[in-house]
């Protein structure tokens, strides 16, 4: 079963300074229908303008992963990390017993467009941590590339949850299909590009919730930049 999440349907702020757009209840948008998908919590799709961003703020008990899909942000925290990523770089920082950073555009005159990903643990109370990883665009190629997980296989990001995130650019004419294993839910999510997935269009922004499906089938209708989400069963939490 295949459920369509629309761009236009997800929640919006414009803040002038930061347009977000937010796939779950977060912040002041609210809505009972969608407050998380599995274990997947927070999908934000930002775009910073120029030198502004986030002041030092806490956080704790999440995995949040930080997908950059142009400019540059610049990342410090109380552990004493301190790092730019770009396009390409995905950034992981488990929050556990707390954890303080900022994000900021590195850019005086470029914008930054990211995702950020919050994924609930399996366990509270660990100890915080932080990473990041460059993977290049001939990884995604066309393919599957695996970038977060359990077990930190595949150099992927180490993150504390039953969860494989992958990415792909996909590209204009090109089909690409994932197998669902039993008891398993997935989420997809078009970062840019247009995609035909089991004949339903996506477009950038929109998503696609699916449960109870041992498979889906993917053709790139422009070049298009996806992640997917292997997860533990909807049926176990609230949707």
């Amino acid at each position: 079963m295949i459920k369509l999440r629309k761009s236009e349907e997800r929640g919006h702020a414009n803040h002038g300074w930061l347009d977000s757009y937010h796939s779950f209840s977060f912040s002041r948008y609210y809505d009972p229908e969608h407050m998380q998908y599995s274990v997947l919590r927070v999908i934000n799709e930002d775009v910073i303008a120029p030198a502004m961003g986030f002041g030092m703020h806490p956080h704790r008990d999440m995995e949040i992963i930080t997908y950059m899909l142009g400019g540059e942000l610049r990342h410090t925290d109380n552990l004493g990390n301190g790092s730019v990523i770009r396009a390409g770089d995905v950034q992981r920082m488990s929050a556990g017993t707390g954890i303080v950073h900022s994000e900021f555009n590195a850019s005086s005159t470029e914008a930054a467009h990211l995702l950020q990903i919050w994924i609930l643990p399996a366990q509270e109370g660990i100890d915080p941590g932080y990473e990041e990883e460059h993977f290049p665009l001939e990884e995604k190629r066309n393919r599957w590339r695996l970038i977060a997980s359990q077990d930190a296989r595949d150099a992927s990001l180490l993150i504390h949850q039953d969860v494989a995130l992958y990415a792909t650019v996909l590209e204009k004419g090109r089909t690409l299909a994932y197998d669902i294993a039993a008891g398993r839910s997935a989420y997809l999510q078009v970062a840019r590009g247009q995609v035909d997935m089991d004949g339903g269009i996506l477009l950038a922004g929109d998503a696609a919730k699916i449960d109870a499906q041992q498979a889906i089938d993917l053709e790139a209708l422009e070049t298009a930049e996806l992640l997917l989400f292997d997860l533990p069963s909807v049926n176990d939490f609230d949707d």
